[in-house]
Order: C-alpha cells, then structure tokens, then sequence
C-alpha cells in the first residue's frame, strides 16, 4: 500500500507542476523518476519512451503509466495515470461548466483562447515536423496527407491516411535500425497481455454496435472517446482533428470546441484531458468523467498487452520504418487542422492575426511556457477588443 501512495502522489506533484506539452513531461519525468527517486535507469526509461512512440494515445501520460506499472504493477499504472492527470480534470471540468451555465463563449476572452490555438498549433507543426520530416520523403509524406486531409476529413479518413503513411514507411525505410536496450521489468506476464489486447479489441468492435444499438448518450460519448483514444498517433496537438471531426456539430459548437482547446493548454498534464472539457459540456460532469476514462482506457489496455512482448517488438524493423511514416503523415494531419479549424475559426480580423503573431512569437523564438502564453494572449485579445 505504501508504494501505491507514493506513486499517487508523486505523480500527483508532477500532474500539478508539469506545463509545457508532452517533450516538457518526459524532462520532468527523467528528473523525477530517473534522477532523483532512481525507479528506473537511464535506458529503461529510453525503453518505454521508444514503446509509447510505437502506441497510439499520449505518449507522456502512456511513459507514466508505463513508470507506475514497473514500480507498482496495473495498479500502480492507474495510481499514476490518476496523480498525473487528475489536476489537469479537475480544471478543465470546472472551465467547461463555466463556459457552459454561464453562456460565455462570445466573449473576448474566450476568442482570445481560439486565437492562442492558432500560435499553440502552428508552434506544434514546425517542431514536430523539424523532428518527424527530415528528409524529403517524409516531408513529400506529409504534404500528401494534408493535401488529401483538406479534401476529406472525415474520421475514418484520417485512419486511411495514417495506414497509407505507414505502408510509405515501410517501403522506404525498411532498413531503419531499431535500437534495442534492457529488458523492461514487470509484475504481470505476457497471459496478461494477450487478454488485455483481446479486450481492448472487443471494445473497440461491440462499443460502437451498442452505441448505435441504444440511445444513451453516454454510450455515445464512451464510444467516441474510446475510439479516438485507440487510433491517433502523435500526441496531444493531433487529437484535435479527430475529435474534431467527431464531436463539433453533433455534440458541441466550433467555438466551444475551439475555447476549450486553448483552455487546455494553460493547464498542467495530459492535453488528452481536453476530453474531459468536451465530455462535460455535452453532458455535464458524469460526461466529462466518462469521456476521460474512455480517452485513456485504450493508453492502459495497450500497454498491458504490448509492454511484456516490447522485448522482442523492438528488434522488428518493418515496425520502426511504419512508424516513421506515420509520424510523417501524422505532421500532415496537423497542417490540415491547422487551417480547418484552427485558423477558418480564429482567425477573422487583422487584430486576430497580430496577436496571434505575438502568441508565436513569445512561444516560438522567446521559449516561453504555453500556459504562460495562453494567459498572456487572452490578456492581451481582451486589452486590444476594448480599444479596437
């Protein structure tokens, strides 16, 4: 009992401490977990990160979960997942039954939260695409897939456009080396895994026959949430599409939506927790804890079914050269969000497109926090709407 209350709250200090995106998390994590309480070594932890590269979902929540089942086996994988992203819950429910009882999402410092997305993710896209295109296949992989994204953004395209990314890795980068390292310790065995695969793959069969099969709106959101949590790769910025497409119009306003996005990035933990923002304003704070056990349930029957086979996953090859051209594709996904919605929402008036300039700048070339940012734009849209 004493471990599992150690890795609460740990992991709750570091739920409350941790801004910055998923890359800030990993640093706070290493210095944490590695560094100062020594849970695990330099590679183990190199290990994991290459794992939860691998998995759909966010990759930092997945790294902690990944750390608290080492340390404390399933339980303390959910003892960790619960510190870590509870803060970031808590916060973004409150905000979405403000936002919601309150009818505030005309207000300017509301837009001012759309107008911050468009930095926020413009900031993501030249990051993650310096890091994931590097060579100009992959860029040419990225370019395609937004291009095709700008004509079709239904959901299940999106999923055509990652399968065809990583089909494009596997033809061109066939012979990328996996690294390999020390095997990763557990207290479950691979008979655990292979039922934990077997039922992430049933909910992601039946939940959706049952959704359509009934009229609960909770069926409805565990669905949704469910689904997206088990098909996006690349992290927090690239959920937004895909809820996009699944929760604006049937479920919520664009600028609800849109409010809600620059909300999250000035809370600590997980950008996946935007599900908790959406879930309860479409049904208040039953949804939005639904939504959030459905985000991330598919994070945790992943990685108890893939974590006691990554020994020998690792040294497959095709795997490493399919993920580097979803990682590509996955930058495309992120350029074609990047006009619809972020930038056809926001972006309406020569004052929109000032402040966000000064949103990217302070994030891009003054490296400056993104909750800072965020605090600093709205500040900033509510000072200029009163003058202009």
């Amino acid at each position: 009992m004493k471990t599992y209350i150690e890795i609460l709250l740990v992991a709750f200090r570091l739920g409350l401490t941790s801004f910055g995106g998923p890359v800030a998390h990993l640093a706070y994590f290493q210095d944490e977990y590695v560094k100062r309480r020594k849970w695990l070594d330099d590679k183990s932890y190199a290990d994991l990160i290459a794992l939860c590269q691998f998995l759909p979902g966010p990759a930092s929540s997945q790294v902690g979960i990944s750390i608290g089942m080492v340390r404390g086996g399933i339980l303390g994988g959910i003892c960790a997942w619960i510190g870590f992203t509870l803060p970031s819950i808590v916060a973004l429910i409150l905000f979405a039954l403000t936002v919601h009882s309150l009818g505030i999402q005309d207000a300017s410092w509301v837009k001012g939260l759309k107008v911050v997305a468009v930095a926020v993710v413009a900031h993501a896209i030249m990051n993650m695409g310096k890091k994931l295109t590097p060579d100009r296949p992959r860029i040419t992989i990225a370019i395609l897939a937004a291009i095709a994204l700008l004509f079709y953004q239904t959901a299940l395209f999106q999923i055509v456009v990652i399968l065809a990314g990583a089909m494009s890795g596997i033809i061109l980068y066939r012979n990328a080396e996996l690294p390999e390292g020390q095997d990763v310790g557990l207290r479950f065995k691979k008979r655990t895994g292979i039922i934990s695969l077997t039922i992430f793959a049933a909910l992601l069969a039946f939940i959706p026959v049952v959704a359509n099969a009934t009229s609960s709106i909770y069926v409805t959101i565990f669905d949704i949430f469910y689904r997206v949590g088990s098909i996006v790769f690349g992290g927090g910025h690239v959920v937004l599409p895909m809820l996009e497409a699944e929760v604006v119009s049937a479920l919520i306003s664009k600028d609800l939506f849109l409010a809600g996005y620059g909300a999250t990035q000035a809370v600590p933990g997980p950008m996946f927790t935007f599900s908790s923002y959406i879930g309860t304003v479409v049904k208040g704070v039953p949804g939005g804890i639904v939504a959030s056990i459905a985000m991330f349930l598919p994070s945790f029957l992943l990685l108890i079914g893939v974590l006691p086979f990554w020994n020998s996953l690792r040294k497959v090859k095709r795997v490493r050269a399919a993920l580097l051209g979803v990682n590509a594709a996955v930058v495309g996904l992120l350029l074609a969000a990047f006009y619809d919605p972020i930038w056809t929402s926001a972006i309406q008036a020569p004052k929109d497109v000032a402040v966000s300039l000064g949103s990217f700048a302070l994030l891009y070339f003054w490296k400056r926090p993104a909750w800072l940012v965020v605090i600093l734009t709205v500040l900033a849209y509510v000072a200029v709407s009163a003058i202009v």
